[in-house]
This record gives C-alpha cells, sequence and structure tokens, in this order.
C-alpha cells in the first residue's frame, strides 16, 4: 500500500487511493527542511497579526511545526482528533479527484517542497502550501464543513473535454517550473500553451466555475470586512510574499458573491482582486446557491448536453430515482424537453447509489437507450400509476403492448417484468421481442434481445461520476507525468552538508560544529547563498555573539549589492529574529 492508512482513508474508494503515494520523509534534504523553517517563521510572526484567529490556534491542533517539515503520520494522529485526515500525492491531481477527497474528510498534501529559489512562491502545489496552508484552518469546524460540502458538491460538477486539457498544461508547468535546470524557453512554451487554452475554452464548464469559487474562497479567501479584511485562503497563508501584498491597497477587494464563480484566475501571476467574505457560514450559502445552478440539481436537457459535451463517465437521474450512468452520446428531445437518450459503451444502472441487480456493465456492454416523460393522451406518469391503473392501460407482465410518448417515441413489444423502487413505484420495464423507434427511425431492434425501458417522467439531475463507485473501473486515471526529482551536484551536496551541519547544532545533535567555520565556508565557496547565513545569524543572536552576527549582516548586505531580488527575503529573516530578541 505504500502508506499508513488509518480509520478515515479506509473509507476512500480504490480510485482515490490510486493517487495516494509514500511521502519518503527521509528524502527532505537539509536545505528543504530550512525553506519550510523559513516561511513558517515569517509567515506565523506576520500571520499572527492578518490571518484568521483559526489559522495560529489550527497550527497546535493539527500538530504543524514550524521546526520540521510535517511527517503525514504524525499530523494523521493528530488530524482524527477533528475528523480528519492527510494523504501525500504527487503535485496537482485531477479536479474532481482532489475535491473527492475532501468529500471524505481528506486533505490532499503533494508532499514535495519549492525550491530555494521559488521560495516566496511557486505554481506548483507543495507541503508549505497543503500542510502550512490547508491544514490549520480546517480544525475551524465551520470552515471544515464548507471545504467538506465543496468536495461532495464539486467533485459532482461536469468538466468540459478542454478541462483536462488545461489540467494536464497547468500540472506541466508547474512540474518543469520546480525542476532544476528548465530552461526558459520551455517555461515560455508551456505558459504559452495555458494562455492559448484559456482563450479558447468556449462557455466554461460546471467544473471550472466551481474550480473558481474554490480558488478564490479555499486558496486565495479573505474574511472580515472589506477595510480589515483577514487571511484565511491557503494561497495566501503558505506565500510570504503574496501574504504581505494581498493587505495592501494595490489588490481590490471584493464582497464575496456567486459571482466569484465568473471570476478567472491565472495561477502563474499575484491576483489583483480578492474576495472577502464577512464569515464561514456566507461560504456554505454561496456554496449552495451554485450548486442550484448545477445540472446536479436541474437536471432536464442542459444537463444531459452537459454530460454529452463533457465526453466523460456522468450519470442522470430519473424523477423514480433510478440512475444510468454512462457515456452519453445523443439526445432526442421534444418541445425543450429530453424525450429520449442514449449511451454509447459501458453502462450500468442503479437505484440510490447502488447498482440494481443484473444491469451491471457486463449486462450493457455496449451502451442503453430509453424514453423519458408521460405517455401520449395519458395525464397520469407511469410511475405514478398504481397496479389496478398499470392493468387498465395493459402495463402487466406477459401483456403485448405499444406505448407512445409524449414526443413520438414508441415501444411496442411484450412486458416480461417490471422493478420497483422503495416506495412501490415502478423504475424499470423489461421486454421481450421488443421494437423502439421514433419518426420512423429504429432505436432498438427484437433481434438485440431484452429491452430494459427506465421509466421516469423527468430527468431531475446530471452529473459527473457513475452513481455506483463500484459498477467501473475507475483506476485509470492517474497523470502520466511525474514531477521530476533532480540529482544533486557535488557542489551542491557540499552546500548541503553545510545546513545539515547548522541543523544539527542548532537541535544539539552535534553541539561541536564550528559555526565560524561554516561562515567562512559559505564566503568563499557559496557567496550567492543567502539562507543559510540568515540562519546563523539566528544563532549568534541567540548565542550573544555579537561579533559574529555583525560579521554575517556585512556578509548579507554584499549578498543583497549583488543580487537586489534577494534583499527582501534577507531583510525579513533579520527582522524575525530580532523581533524574536525583543520578545526574549
Amino acid at each position: 500500500m505504500g502508506y499508513e492508512s488509518n480509520p478515515i482513508l479506509d473509507k476512500l474508494p480504490e480510485h482515490l487511493k490510486q493517487f495516494i503515494k509514500p511521502q519518503d520523509y527521509e528524502a527532505y534534504t537539509a536545505i528543504n527542511q530550512a525553506v519550510w523553517r523559513y516561511v513558517m517563521r515569517k509567515n506565523v510572526a506576520y500571520l499572527g497579526k492578518v490571518a484568521h484567529a483559526s489559522y495560529v490556534d489550527g497550527l497546535h491542533k493539527t500538530g504543524i511545526s514550524i521546526e520540521h517539515i510535517p511527517n503525514m503520520y504524525g499530523m494523521n494522529r493528530i488530524l482524527k482528533e477533528i475528523g480528519w485526515a492527510a494523504v501525500a500525492v504527487d503535485g496537482f491531481i485531477p479536479p474532481s479527484a482532489f475535491m473527492e477527497f475532501q468529500a471524505y474528510n481528506v486533505l490532499v498534501i503533494a508532499s514535495d517542497i519549492r525550491q530555494l529559489e521559488n521560495i516566496e512562491y511557486t505554481p506548483a502545489p507543495d507541503i508549505i502550501h497543503e500542510g502550512a496552508g490547508h491544514a490549520p484552518i480546517i480544525a475551524n469546524p465551520e470552515y471544515a464543513e464548507y471545504l467538506r460540502r465543496f468536495g461532495e458538491i464539486g467533485s459532482k460538477a461536469i468538466s468540459s473535454a478542454k478541462d483536462y486539457e488545461l489540467y494536464e498544461a497547468v500540472r506541466h508547468l508547474s512540474i518543469i517550473k520546480e525542476a532544476n535546470g528548465t530552461l526558459p524557453e520551455e517555461i515560455r512554451i508551456a505558459e504559452e500553451k495555458i494562455a492559448d487554452l484559456q482563450q479558447n475554452m468556449g462557455k466554461p464548464s460546471e467544473m471550472a466555475l466551481i474550480r473558481n469559487l474554490h480558488w478564490w474562497t479555499v486558496e486565495y479567501g479573505l474574511i472580515g470586512t472589506l477595510e480589515k479584511p483577514k487571511i484565511y485562503g491557503a494561497g495566501l497563508l503558505s506565500s510570504i510574499g503574496e501574504s504581505e501584498w494581498c493587505m495592501t491597497e494595490d489588490v481590490t477587494k471584493l464582497p464575496y458573491t456567486l459571482e466569484a464563480a465568473n471570476m478567472p484566475f491565472d495561477i502563474t501571476k499575484p491576483q489583483p482582486q480578492l474576495f472577502v467574505t464577512p464569515n464561514f457560514a456566507h461560504l456554505s450559502q454561496v456554496l449552495e446557491d451554485f450548486a442550484n445552478t448545477m445540472a446536479l440539481r436541474t437536471g432536464g436537457l442542459s444537463g444531459v448536453d452537459k454530460l454529452i459535451a463533457s465526453k466523460a463517465l456522468g450519470t442522470i437521474e430519473l424523477s423514480t430515482g433510478i440512475q444510468i450512468s454512462g457515456h452519453f452520446h445523443n439526445i432526442i428531445s421534444h418541445e425543450g424537453k429530453p424525450i429520449y437518450f442514449r449511451t454509447v459503451g459501458a453502462t450500468a444502472l442503479a437505484y440510490r447509489e447502488k447498482e440494481l441487480v443484473g444491469h451491471s456493465v457486463l449486462d450493457h456492454p455496449e451502451g442503453f437507450g430509453s424514453p423519458v416523460g408521460k405517455l401520449k393522451g395519458i395525464n397520469l406518469a407511469i410511475e405514478d400509476m398504481s397496479p389496478r391503473d398499470l392493468r387498465a392501460y395493459n402495463i402487466f407482465e406477459g401483456k403485448q403492448v405499444s406505448l407512445e410518448f409524449e414526443g413520438g417515441v414508441k415501444v411496442e413489444g411484450t412486458i416480461v417484468t417490471g422493478t420497483r423502487n422503495l416506495q412501490g413505484k415502478i423504475i424499470l420495464i423489461t421486454f421481450q421481442d421488443c421494437k423502439v423507434t421514433h419518426d420512423g427511425k429504429l432505436l432498438f431492434l427484437p433481434e438485440w434481445g431484452l429491452y430494459h425501458m427506465t421509466v421516469g417522467r423527468e430527468i431531475v439531475s446530471a452529473f459527473n461520476g457513475p452513481a455506483d463507485l463500484k459498477s467501473f473501473d475507475l483506476i485509470t486515471h492517474v497523470p502520466e507525468e511525474g514531477t521530476i526529482k533532480t540529482e544533486l551536484s557535488p557542489n551542491q551536496e557540499k552546500l548541503e552538508q553545510y545546513y545539515q551541519q547548522i541543523r544539527d547544532f542548532r537541535e544539539q545533535k552535534n553541539p561541536t560544529i564550528s559555526r565560524h567555520k561554516v561562515f567562512m565556508e559559505l564566503e568563499k565557496h557559496f557567496p550567492d547563498d543567502w539562507l543559510l547565513p540568515v540562519e546563523l545569524y539566528e544563532l549568534a543572536v541567540k548565542n550573544g555573539d555579537s561579533g559574529f552576527a555583525k560579521d554575517i549582516l556585512a556578509h548579507l548586505e554584499k549578498v543583497k549589492q549583488n543580487h537586489p531580488n534577494f534583499g527582501a527575503l534577507i531583510d525579513d529573516g533579520i527582522a524575525v529574529t530580532n523581533a524574536e530578541r525583543v520578545k526574549a
């Protein structure tokens, strides 16, 4: 299995478990740990003032340490106390899978960590973003329920055929941006591909719209008033650059409403505007308002059309509760209403998310079609007919009938049997020697075998994925392109050794390490490195070695002159240490 399970993870369906990977904690290097520590020290110092109160409390409740990259096993032992769990994955996973994990109260954590060069922000999901950003806030019960509910609804959103292409393009860009040695030209081509896709997506799908809501709340949300908002979005909580910038007047603050669903975002750039929710309960209200617009709740002709356009596995539910899962191919309509639907390929029938016996993909390997609606000239729908009504209209086993539906679909054959739901309503009628036609066009022939006609006056729901997860083989969707693990050069390995020595000194694993000697080696062989000198300055201050601290500051001034882009990072690291000294 490769990971340590628990009661929450045990409930995950197999198609989600395929995305889980071992964390491989020993693979984190000393520089990785230093990057985590720098971001967390700065974030906790700064975010204590501008983040929602749940953030700092949540750090303790979810077992997030400033000193160490979180171990997934340790996190899970603590997360279970608030009814959640965490799993490691390899970078971006498909949006529907990501949301489905949330529906099971499972936090998805990309276990890689950003390179030192991308310490302020990375488009790639990493453990700083997921662990330090998402995990603390779920300790707030109201927000945790919003996240779970979002996953439950979001995983049912219907995608367009282009959504997955965009997802793969964004995943590719995030991978190469975090890989050592990627040529600028390769990054430019990847960014241009994303820009081109975004310009030619057509009408936004449900998944695109709900991903916008996810972005402007879960990732980049503010809470409170427009004048004095607080941060709760994981993207802001984990970005030491954008968490400060978003508080300035340069970023427009807008009230969070359903309109946020129509606001696209660019993952590669800071956001020019952010949305402010007055409280976490308001997030749930907007989510429900959006769900009311989804085919999940509206069904009808437009719902089936969305499934056909998605070219993906989906489900429709009829008014009787019977569910048909497959790849929807075409729909016949009349006066704006669906009157006949057709799937192609493996199809399964279910009732209340449980597959009907005798109606698996093995029973319907080549597709399924059925009329929808009421019989012509009869006000009473089949589903509302009592046994006496059914017999009066000759809808009875052993009877040869000709049923003509509104819109012109005609079913002619001998009834074999009927299947009823728990309320006693008939949901499926099976015929032999059956012919189905519409305006003279043949839809089903007697020689094709038994004909199963689903019963329902209307399509009440249409959504992504199968009704019964066990009906289909879903263990096929792991992204082909994996994150790139770069081997260290001899020079990088030497720098890693110096970072490890200072880490061992701080943790009292090897207190005999000469910090002065390490500093001299840095000045000589790694004059451009800024993070380890910042750590050395912290130790010098804590140990009262003012002379050593001054030498380090002088060196860091040279680094800033040669690399002005490091200036703010260096100043911030020094400021955190100085602030800690004042508190002490």
